[in-house]
């Protein structure tokens, strides 16, 4: 059963609406102006909205703008005795659904409401199924760093020139190897992800290039290594600052010449790979430290992408919470949460040390601690820890 919010002044308006929605079948909340109105919408999930403009307190057009701060997807129709030509313009352009004159038409109304979450529901639909069918994510943004990424993958990806993708934990670079393979001509090939710092120092020469029976004590049979799995493909060489000198020397060699030998092995194995590496350490400084070979990070770096911190694109907090909040929501079964204005500006302004792995974490606690509508309170009760208050206040 669908929720109907209705908000006007005019109590006998309110009262003949009510009956008819709900003879039609809609559940019908009743406001008697734009505050109250503004209140119910933070506190509760509709389906739609029908709103007078002229009002105490909020007028329509306050409301509508505030409750488009909150949540988009909401259709509002906007129902006045007041309003012309100019004033429909208006409430369209801030986002309106549709404006109907009073006294309205009742068949244009219920056409208009049923129209309206046809709407809703198809566009909830098509981000569900954007979801599950796409093999990678989006990637969420507007700031001038993730065009400039944006950019740089439609120009690199149709090539097999090698990417050392840079940055801190946490701010995507995985994401940025995945559009890579995505677009690239390798995409119907497979993508090899290795991450250098979880396998032991010991255990990387086999990881990425196999072995064979017998080379060492647990070697009890053949392994295929990470460069034979991904050729045709993209093998991703995540945190690639962790790897040992030994491997260094063995991965340049299989850059240099196209072949590797598994460990315990003597036969050259030709692969077709193309490297992507990723890294959040500084690997000049890793060279100048005789950790990191020159000669291997000159064929890593063919093309340098660096993925900014979230701190440096604060501008793309809002779209990315609001991507959070609809993966969550839709991953729990509960209705979409709004986040109010004063909300989302706190979010903006945290320190995100943890970058877009922590605002993700964030928005879930969020949404699970939270209530109909996430608010300025919620993000100091469960964002910011008392340690940072205290320091803020003192």
């Amino acid at each position: 059963m669908a929720n109907i919010l209705i908000i006007d002044d005019e109590k006998s308006i309110r009262k003949t609406l009510t009956e008819i929605l709900s003879y039609e079948g809609y559940k019908v909340d009743e406001a008697a102006d734009g505050l109250e109105g503004f209140k119910m919408f933070q506190a509760k999930q509709y389906d739609a909205v029908l709103c007078d403009i002229k009002m105490p307190k909020m007028d329509g057009l306050e409301f509508l703008e505030k409750a488009r701060e909150i949540n988009q997807d909401v259709p509002i129709i906007m129902v006045s005795g007041h309003g012309n030509i100019d004033t429909a313009v208006d409430a369209v352009k801030k986002g309106a659904y549709d404006y109907i004159s009073k006294p309205p038409d009742l068949n244009r109304l219920l056409i208009t409401l049923r129209n309206a979450m046809d709407k809703t529901k198809l566009v909830t639909e098509t981000k569900t199924l954007r979801r599950k069918v796409n093999k990678v994510p989006e990637m969420i943004g507007s700031s001038a760093p993730i065009l400039k990424i944006r950019e740089t993958i439609e120009k690199v990806a149709p090539t097999d020139a090698r990417v050392l993708i840079t940055g801190e934990n946490g701010v995507g670079k995985e994401l940025v190897a995945r559009w890579l393979h995505e677009r690239s001509n390798r995409a119907a090939g497979p993508m090899v992800e290795v991450n250098c710092a979880a396998i032991p120092s010991e255990l990387i020469e086999s990881e990425l290039f196999g072995h064979e029976k017998g080379s060492f004590t647990s070697a009890v049979k053949q392994r295929i290594g990470k460069f034979e799995q991904a050729s045709g493909g993209t093998l991703f060489l995540d945190e690639i600052g962790d790897m040992s000198l030994s491997a260094q020397a063995k991965v340049l060699r299989a850059l240099q010449e196209g072949k590797i030998t598994r460990v315990g092995g003597d036969k050259e194995i030709s692969v077709d790979v193309r490297v992507v590496a990723a890294t959040n350490k500084d690997l000049l400084k890793e060279v100048e430290d005789k950790n990191f070979r020159l000669d291997l990070y000159h064929r890593l770096s063919v093309i340098l992408i660096h993925v900014a911190s979230l701190n440096d694109r604060r501008d793309d907090v809002p779209l990315l919470v609001d991507n959070f909040l609809d993966a969550v929501c839709s991953e729990y079964g509960i209705a979409r949460k709004g986040i109010d204005k004063e909300a989302m500006k706190a979010l903006q302004n945290h320190n995100w040390s943890g970058n877009i792995r922590e605002l993700r974490n964030v928005v879930e606690r969020l949404v699970i601690l939270s209530g109909k509508t996430i608010t300025t309170e919620d993000v100091e009760d469960f964002v910011v820890p008392n340690r940072e208050r205290k320091k803020a206040g003192s």
